[in-house]
């Protein structure tokens, strides 16, 4: 054990010590992985993340899995993240590697936890490592209101609020329930009143991931509005009824609006997809399976 502890001390010495990547820098690496595979750029990247892989790994040593175990699953989701990572999409690469590597250590926690070990679908692992944040804030809530609730109306809340079945939450409830203590105890003398729900790590969507997201829709946007740019009023019509509306149109629609064949209107559709797809040839795989 001791041994462990200082293997783990030591690899965390030196991973702090690695290099601090700018953003310059961290693309040439990027690109030289993904279009030479070059091993040299991709060891640096790795290297120069890896405090960011054990500092993601350290947040979930409250369900009870040895750390170097963590920095391992960590590392791996570290080092997926870098072999998908596309640096064409304009975001840093520490931006993108936190989902791998969260995903990578959530799934290995899943998978060793005695009380959940049967336990895999997408709902149970949300509620694995939501369920006991909403419960305490909803008894914290409803006590604000002079409410007490009982267990099934909080079963039924937990499971509104998270989003999957009630008898999920029922099954999880039973299996967490051999080990649960307040939230809201505090952790220890020392840690001057701090709670174990102050551990607790929010599942949310992070600030940068939301900013991405929205950027991304924004790119594509522009992308799309490119494209459409290049057709006449009749291509850009026919593309907007057939691919861009909630409930496309059929061939056939159009073609007894516009009083032509359904045979014509495909044609006058293809014909305005390679122009699209011409324009955007070096631009987004989204913009381009759309035309698919």
């Amino acid at each position: 054990m001791a041994a462990n502890m200082n293997a783990d001390q030591n690899f965390s010495r030196k991973a702090m010590k690695a290099e601090l990547l700018d953003a310059e820098t961290e693309l040439q690496l990027a690109y030289a992985w993904r279009d030479k595979r070059d091993e040299q750029a991709l060891h640096r990247l790795i290297t120069a993340y890896m405090r960011l892989a054990i500092s993601m790994a350290s947040k979930f040593k409250r369900y009870g899995a040895p750390m170097n175990d963590l920095i391992q699953e960590a590392s791996l989701g570290l080092m997926k993240a870098a072999d998908k990572f596309d640096p064409d999409r304009g975001v840093r690469f520490s931006t993108y590697a936190v989902w791998w590597i969260k995903a990578s250590v959530q799934d290995y926690v899943m998978r060793n936890w005695s009380m959940v070990r049967t336990g895999s679908t997408s709902s149970q692992k949300t509620l694995f490592f939501n369920m006991r944040r909403v419960q305490a804030r909803l008894e914290r809530e409803a006590t604000q209101r002079g409410e007490e609730l009982d267990g099934h109306q909080l079963r039924e809340q937990i499971a509104r609020e998270v989003g999957v079945p009630l008898h999920d939450v029922e099954m999880m409830s039973g299996r967490l329930a051999g080990s649960d203590f307040s939230l809201n105890a505090t952790q220890s003398a020392e840690d001057e009143g701090r709670e174990w729900m102050d551990t607790i790590e929010d599942e949310g969507p992070q600030a940068d991931a939301l900013v991405q997201a929205r950027r991304d829709r924004e790119t594509l946007r522009e992308w799309l509005a490119q494209a459409m740019g290049v057709l006449n009023e009749r291509e850009r019509y026919i593309v907007t009824e057939r691919k861009l509306r909630a409930e496309p149109r059929t061939l056939e629609s159009l073609g007894n609006e516009m009083n032509l064949s359904k045979e014509r209107i495909r044609q006058l559709e293809a014909a305005a997809f390679a122009k699209m797809r011409k324009s955007l040839q070096s631009e987004s795989e989204e913009v381009m399976a759309l035309l698919d």
